[in-house]
């Protein structure tokens, strides 16, 4: 009898040693496969992403800034840890730990997928997704996701984890048409990121999951939701006390889209007739990529006081001259001042 069993197990061994020779075998396979002629992952290095152009006044005051993507470009040194712990706790816990992709991460996925229905969701590490940002399309297919695992641990190979991470803090999409951390403070806030909140800090890291979806205003409780899981993850990790966590989710979302604060836009006068010559004179000598996309910095002759005071002056005295001469038609229409 035992040695039935004995060559039962052993029989089973057999087959369960052959049967995972092959897995790994057909994994190296599909990875050799897919591994040819992937993108050059190694530009990174040297990445210089499209940022906004600003142009600033003789006395160095900001007045206009013109951008395809609002994108303000930050080091990694100068983003306060917070903000990184934030967006690592709520996209990859552990991303100081694996070398490009999480295995535990795509089980976890594959068994909720498996057990719920539905797409595999939450597998991508930190590093995939930038992959999948800089060099991949967004589809959904298998062969992506595989592609997106051989340059990730590529990448880990290449370049430091803080350099990962500065490049996906500047470059991953935050909606309402901000690219990086930076700008979608400003843009949702008002603020710099010295400046946010914990619950703040926390909203933002809430967005790369589905900016839209997660509107402050459109659908605020659902906001509010993942901003919290958000902070509780961060207490999970050990990135912030209890009770820093229990007095962030007892804030208000209060974002520049809801009126609660002023826009960082209010800093500068309206556009006007000046800056749009600029625009027009730069678009004509360097191109319109390079003023829409280069960071530029412009420093302009004009002041927006005296060039309000000129403007001014001008209108009265050709209103005056017109009237002297008779030829003073009046307004064209009158506007309900309502």
């Amino acid at each position: 009898m035992s040695r039935i069993i004995l060559k039962f197990f052993g029989f089973l061994f057999s087959w369960i040693a052959i049967g995972s020779i092959m897995g790994l075998l057909a994994l190296v396979a599909v990875f050799t496969i897919y591994g040819k002629d992937l993108p050059d992952y190694a530009q990174l290095a040297n990445y210089e992403p499209p940022t906004l152009s600003r142009i600033y006044s003789g006395e160095g005051a900001l007045m206009d800034e013109f951008a395809r993507e609002r994108r303000i470009f930050t080091p990694i040194d100068e983003i306060p840890d917070r903000i990184k712990q934030a967006f690592i706790s709520a996209e990859d816990k552990n991303f100081y730990e694996h070398g490009g992709f999480d295995p535990v991460g795509i089980a976890k996925a594959i068994y909720e997928a498996a057990a719920h229905g539905g797409r595999l969701r939450g597998a991508s590490t930190i590093t995939q997704q930038v992959m999948k940002n800089f060099l991949l399309t967004g589809d959904r297919s298998g062969e992506r996701k595989i592609k997106e695992i051989i340059l990730a641990t590529r990448l880990e190979s290449t370049l430091s984890k803080e350099e990962i991470l500065e490049l996906y803090l500047n470059e991953i999409f935050l909606g309402q048409n901000s690219y990086g951390v930076t700008a979608a403070a400003q843009v949702y806030f008002g603020k710099s990121l010295e400046e946010l909140s914990l619950a703040e800090i926390a909203y933002l890291a809430a967005l790369p999951q589905a900016p839209s979806v997660l509107h402050p205003v459109r659908e605020k409780p659902r906001a509010i939701a993942r901003r919290d899981y958000v902070i509780g993850q961060m207490l999970e990790n050990g990135y912030v006390t209890a009770a820093e966590a229990a007095a962030a989710r007892e804030e208000d979302l209060r974002t520049v889209q809801s009126g609660d604060l002023p826009s960082a836009r209010v800093a500068m006068p309206p556009r006007d007739y000046f800056t749009d010559e600029i625009r027009r004179e730069l678009s004509a000598s360097l191109g319109d990529e390079e003023l829409f996309t280069g960071g530029l910095t412009i420093r302009a002759t004009g002041d927006p006081d005296l060039q309000t005071g000129a403007a001014r002056a001008l209108r009265d005295g050709v209103e005056k001259n017109d009237r002297e001469l008779g030829v003073y038609r009046g307004p064209a229409a009158q506007i309900d001042p309502a």
